[in-house]
């Protein structure tokens, strides 16, 4: 296939092995930005040739405060140097679980302040996988095209080769369980929800699970997994259902903490999982499916190449 000339993929430093699969799915170079580091801590950045005229698209994760400045600096750096259109995908968005203010908390919604900043250095196009709220893609003018990117087929072709058999899935909340009635469909499998509630930062207690996981393999599908204390309760709460395995999957593999050693020591046999979060790979216990394919493709149609 014939390389597109006209286009460069660039990443951010923590996106930059899943913006190399993306752009080997496009047929295109992906080009690997000029960095350097100073002493007193600053980056320098430069694009390695000129762009001026070409569509840049940037991958860029910001799981950290470092990967979400830099990725208002690939952006800011495409404006600068005449970018034809600066088109953005996010396969992971830091702090998109902290997209309201509770009233009278004076806490600051980070889900919507960050991402507008994103918008505010005024790329063209910004896609978002998996969102765990939609209202992140509300924060701008109206000057940016936004798209959600949902890996419905991904993650039911990952669960039908994945061996598993006879299951139910399991939503870990009712906030979720609508996705998983969406996916269960497609998969002709039955669904339900536990029953959690959240008491603080980032602890929560799940009550009950309906008898329907009795006898079942129980994939608990959650849009990420971040400390995993909900997913490994829920689990819990199957298996005393009466469920026979629980497998874990969620798109996002944060895993904080020791998260992985406590999965590994827990109810869970198997988590399934995206590679849009930096350093996930496959082992055994812990399978990864990347989502180049579907980026490549909702890159391409947007650019109309």
């Amino acid at each position: 296939m014939e390389v597109k000339e006209n286009v460069v993929v660039v990443a951010n430093q923590a996106s930059s092995e899943l913006g190399q699969k993306v752009a080997e799915r496009m047929w295109v170079p992906f080009t690997e930005m000029i960095r350097k580091r100073f002493a007193d801590g600053e980056w320098y950045h430069a694009f390695p040739s000129s762009i001026a005229g070409k569509h840049l698209v940037i991958l860029g994760c910001t799981h950290d405060d470092e990967s979400h400045q830099e990725l208002i600096d690939l952006i800011s750096g495409g404006i600068y140097w005449n970018a034809e259109s600066i088109n953005v995908v996010i396969p992971f968005l830091g702090y998109s679980t902290m997209e309201r203010a509770k009233p009278r908390s004076f806490e600051i919604p980070k889900g919507i302040t960050r991402t507008r900043q994103i918008f505010m250095a005024r790329p063209h196009f910004v896609a978002f996988v998996d969102l765990h709220s939609e209202a992140v893609l509300h924060a701008h003018g109206g000057a940016v095209r936004t798209m959600h990117v949902w890996t419905d087929d991904l993650v039911v072709d990952t669960i039908r080769k994945s061996g598993l058999t006879d299951y139910v899935l399991v939503s870990p909340d009712y906030g979720f369980s609508k996705r998983i009635a969406r996916l269960a469909r497609i998969l002709d499998c039955p669904h339900t929800a536990a029953d959690k509630d959240r008491y603080d930062t980032d602890k929560t207690i799940v009550g009950q699970v309906s008898s329907v996981v009795r006898g079942k393999t129980v994939i608990i599908c959650d849009d990420m997994i971040r400390t995993g204390g909900s997913i490994l309760q829920t689990a819990t709460r199957c298996l005393e259902a009466g469920a026979r395995e629980v497998v874990a999957h969620a798109t996002h593999l944060v895993l904080a903490g020791d998260s992985v050693e406590r999965f590994r020591n827990g109810p869970i046999s198997r988590v399934l999982g995206s590679d849009s979060f930096p350093g996930r790979r496959s082992d055994g216990f812990i399978s990864v499916y990347s989502l180049a394919p579907l980026l490549a493709e909702v890159i391409e149609q947007h650019l109309g190449i």
